[in-house]
Order: structure tokens, then sequence, then C-alpha cells
């Protein structure tokens, strides 16, 4: 199966949730995964030909969460155009913000505009309703899982 890193963004730790949710999914289904909290470019980096899946939630108004940020901006600024590598975007924030998941969703565009590979829709969970997003991320996982070959 595939090898997929999980790089994740948190504050208070639903997004780890989520990811070690996931990482668990995706190993049931044959995957090589592993879960980076504090990625770098370099763990990155191992992954360009591959798969990754970012988890993040959003603080601010649309902004990353330390444990991501300087990766983005890493990524941005150093990686350039990634053809090769196929991706999806779990976003976590709260819908009574304007900037409603804006870190999954500059995640999403930058991975869009240096040429990787989307795999299913960006999942958007929103804090004001879903209490359990690990619970609720798991059905689009194992869909994800599926398109990941």
């Amino acid at each position: 199966m595939a090898k997929i890193g999980i790089f994740v963004g948190t504050v208070y730790g639903n997004a780890q949730l989520v990811a070690e949710q996931a990482q668990t999914l995706l190993q049931e289904q044959g995957h090589d995964v592993a879960v980076f909290d504090e990625g770098t470019l370099e763990d990155w980096t191992v992954y360009q030909q591959d798969t990754v899946l970012v988890v993040t939630s959003t603080t601010g108004q649309g902004d990353f969460p330390d444990s991501i940020e300087s990766l983005f901006y890493d990524i941005k600024d150093s990686v350039g155009h990634q053809p090769k590598l196929r991706y999806g975007v779990i976003a976590l924030g709260d819908s009574s913000y304007d900037s409603f998941c804006g870190a999954g969703k500059q995640f999403d565009a930058l991975l869009q505009e240096q040429g990787a590979t989307r795999l299913g829709d960006v999942l958007m969970i929103d804090a004001t309703e879903v209490p359990e997003p690990e619970v609720f991320a798991a059905d689009w996982v194992r869909q994800w899982g599926m398109l990941v070959k």
C-alpha cells in the first residue's frame, strides 16, 4: 500500500486526536503511516514522491498553530513544484469566525499552487457542531485511504 506522512497543526489537541485516529484507520487498511506533530521540512521531503495528510486547526484570524506554521512557510519558500505529491487536508475550525478553517484552506491552496494532487475534498470540521472531531472524521479517512493506492 502507500507510504503516508500525517502532518499535524494543533493548539488544544483536537487535531492531534484526529491525526492519531487517522493513523490507526489507515494502518488498518495496510498503509505505512507516520505522524509528525512538529513536522520539519526534512520530514516533508521524505514524502514528496508519496502521500501526505495535513491535519490542522486554525487560530486567530485564520492563522496556523505554532506546531505547523514554520513547516508551511518552509514549504512555501523552499520547495517549489511538487507534481508527484498526493495529499489530503483535514481542517478544524470554528464557523463563528470569518476565517473558518483558514489554516487548512491555506495549506490546500499552497499545495495546489505547487502542482500537488489532492485526493478527495478537504474535510472541514466545525467545532461549534462537532464535539468529537476524531469520530466525525473517521468515515472520511476510511474513504480517503481507499483513494490512496
